[in-house]
């Protein structure tokens, strides 16, 4: 082998390398991730495991991973021994009710924000903004006193009603996503007859969709998973929410761990099924609001 192929095969070795640490590089980064997938899911794994077992092989030790044998019918039993249709129907309301105001109510809040200059502007989104400081726990006394004297306790208003005003963090989460669109496109509307109302309908709200999708997630989540408010609002049974009704089916159950299990299951269904299909738009907006600026 004379020099020059000594060379170029010193090269090629040379190239391999960088490409050889990519694919490993690469394997591990796949494997850490299989891993920790694994390891986050894993309790999830056991409550589904957990809710199709049996009271008796659920006591026996050592625990067996799956189940010896398939009990579906705990799901049923579950659902039929307390009021969970109700239950299920009233989170919904609320839930629907919480979602639709929230991004509607948020969104034009935000476009005017964004594109609608005003004086005093800069001042008031400064004290929205600050509002996200105030611990929750602060206004606890003072919000229930007021719906005490607006005669709105054992109703749901006090669950539905501030979702009608805003959220600061949704508020400044969909301004950021507004002020991406183009003055121009706004001007160019404002020039054929179009007023601000028309443009945040037609315009607007189709260009933000991933931040209208990772705004509703975020109201699901809040509002079905709300155990806080109904538990200092209502009182009814017949208006309890899904987690009212798991709580007073635990205290009913406490020792039936594979109806506790299926029962949690279900309530959190609803939430990773809705995560999972909204998920692309969730990771979407969440990166571009990340890379936003927060401009005056």
């Amino acid at each position: 082998m004379n020099m020059t192929e000594r060379k170029q095969l010193a090269k090629k070795r040379e190239r391999r390398k960088p490409v050889l640490s990519n694919n490993l590089l690469r394997t591990l980064n796949w494997v850490l991730l299989v891993v920790g997938s694994l390891f986050l899911l894993s309790p999830i794994w056991w409550m589904i495991s957990t809710s199709l077992k049996p009271m008796e092989e659920i006591m026996q030790f050592p625990p067996t991973l799956l189940p010896q044998e398939w009990h579906w019918e705990n799901y049923v039993h579950t659902w039929q021994s307390a009021p969970f249709t109700t239950y299920a129907v009233n989170t919904i309301t609320i839930t629907l009710i919480c979602v639709v105001a929230n991004v509607f109510v948020n969104s034009f809040i935000a476009y005017g924000f964004a594109k609608i200059p005003f004086p005093g502007k800069n001042i008031l989104f400064t004290i929205v903004l600050s509002t996200m400081m105030i611990p929750g726990f602060v206004t606890l006394i003072p919000q229930y006193v007021l719906f005490a004297k607006l005669e709105w306790l054992n109703t749901y208003y006090p669950l539905v009603v501030p979702a009608l005003f805003g959220s600061a963090f949704n508020i400044f989460l969909l301004r950021q996503f507004f002020r991406t669109i183009p003055n121009e496109m706004i001007e160019a509307a404002k020039m054929e007859g179009a007023n601000h109302f028309y443009i945040w309908r037609k315009i607007a709200l189709p260009l933000v969709k991933p931040a209208l999708a990772t705004v509703a997630i975020f109201s699901f989540n809040g509002a079905w998973n709300d155990f806080l408010g109904p538990l200092l609002y209502v009182n009814d049974e017949s208006l309890y929410t899904l987690q009212i009704g798991l709580q007073v089916f635990k205290e009913q159950a406490s020792t039936q761990w594979n109806y506790l299990m299926a029962g949690s299951l279900l309530v959190l269904l609803p939430v990773i099924i809705l995560f999972f299909v909204f998920q692309k738009y969730f990771i979407k907006g969440a990166n571009i609001t990340g890379s936003s600026s927060f401009d005056k």
